[in-house]
């Protein structure tokens, strides 16, 4: 009986092609994060294996306010912040994390968040959690986000206004009007909150990121996740010192988690320097978003891709998971994405560009997409 509410939801779920599963990793990589193949990275992983060697330990033992603070913590932060060029970084276990601290923590009562439509499931929940009001404007339209800060203000809203998006969007592949967005902050004296999951490691200079060209100013603040080009795993919040100091006081999401260990904080340092030196790498992910734009997006009629997150939206979920399953059959690890990680209607293939595949997997999949596509 107490099994029935939960039974007859995963049914439901299953029923309309929306039931997950967890499978394991097989076939060549058109599925993870690991954008520049560092996961397996020998430098960041003897890195690691130095830090055992003298003595570093695998577990924090407790939270940053209590003895899980590490030198190792702390070293990563001050290089983080010289990386990134900001005042401060903080170090915390997951983008998602990352995101529910900023979210739920930095907006205050009063204040109006004005987020993309599109804008990760983490920001939701931190939106969520959150004491200032949040309104959604248009996918990557700037004047949608002009018109609800000006009809905030004509309402008598007195508070900051947050603007929030991602800099390269995860499911869509396409990236945020930065410069236009920074303008409109400017104007309004807004905060701008960056995340740059996707983006870090695989733009800017030095793989900073795409917003590395508003690098410290006032009022932008990026996450940057480690467990995509980084290969490694956790986020870090880059943003003037104010905002660090009142998260590590307010952010329960910081306060009550354990800190990350202080191996991962090594792996993630090494992994800073890995990236900035990885030009060769960016260059053979570009060769490869060329090849695919060639063996996959013109035969299908897309558009070229802009970044390594390629979409092949086909609207109906049962043929996404259809679809994504014949192409794994075949040996490719493409993955169907459905909602509500999408919106209703949209449901997709995501193929993502990684160094773990060459460029005749490249071709090789786009030979097998337009078998299965006819």
């Amino acid at each position: 009986m107490t099994a029935e509410p939960f039974r007859s939801q995963l049914a439901a779920l299953e029923q309309r092609g929306r039931l997950r599963r967890l499978s394991p990793r097989a076939g060549r990589d058109f599925a993870s994060n690991d954008y520049l193949a560092l996961a397996g990275d020998p430098m960041i992983a003897q890195a690691v294996a130095d830090a055992v060697a003298r003595g570093v330990p695998l577990g924090s033992g407790g939270s940053r306010l209590l003895r899980g603070n590490a030198p190792e913590h702390e070293g990563l932060e001050a290089k983080a912040a010289d990386f990134f060029r900001t005042q401060a970084a903080l170090f915390l276990a997951n983008g998602y994390v990352g995101n529910l601290a900023l979210f739920s923590t930095l907006p205050q009562r009063g204040d109006l968040i004005v987020a993309d439509e599109l804008i990760h499931a983490s920001a939701h929940d931190g939106m969520r959690m959150s004491k200032a009001a949040a309104v959604f404007a248009k996918h990557n339209d700037v004047q949608s986000f002009a018109d609800l800060i000006t009809a905030f203000r004509a309402e008598g809203g007195k508070g900051r206004i947050w603007i929030a998006v991602e800099t390269l969007y995860s499911m869509d592949g396409d990236m945020a009007p930065l410069a236009d967005l920074a303008k409109l902050a400017a104007t309004h004296d807004a905060m701008l909150l960056l995340d740059e999951a996707h983006g870090t490691g695989v733009f800017g200079p030095g793989g900073r990121g795409l917003s590395a060209g508003l690098d410290g100013l006032h009022n932008v603040i990026t996450l940057h996740t480690c467990g995509k080009a980084m290969g490694a795993e956790g986020a870090l919040i880059c943003g003037p010192r104010i905002h660090i100091d009142y998260l590590v006081n307010r952010a329960r999401a910081f306060i009550f988690s354990t800190a990350p260990s202080p191996l991962m904080a090594v792996a993630v340092s090494a992994a800073l320097d890995r990236i900035e030196q990885a030009g060769d790498l960016r260059d053979r992910l570009t060769t490869l978003r060329q090849d695919a734009a060639e063996a996959i997006c013109a035969p299908l009629g897309l558009s070229a891709p802009r970044s390594q997150i390629l979409p092949v939206i086909l609207g109906d979920d049962a043929r996404a998971m259809a679809m994504a399953a014949t192409l794994q059959q075949a040996g490719f690890d493409v993955r169907g994405i459905r909602p509500p990680t999408v919106p209703p209607g949209t449901s997709r293939l995501r193929i993502s560009l990684t160094l773990n595949a060459s460029r005749s997997d490249v071709a090789a999949l786009g030979r097998e997409l337009q078998r299965v596509m006819r």
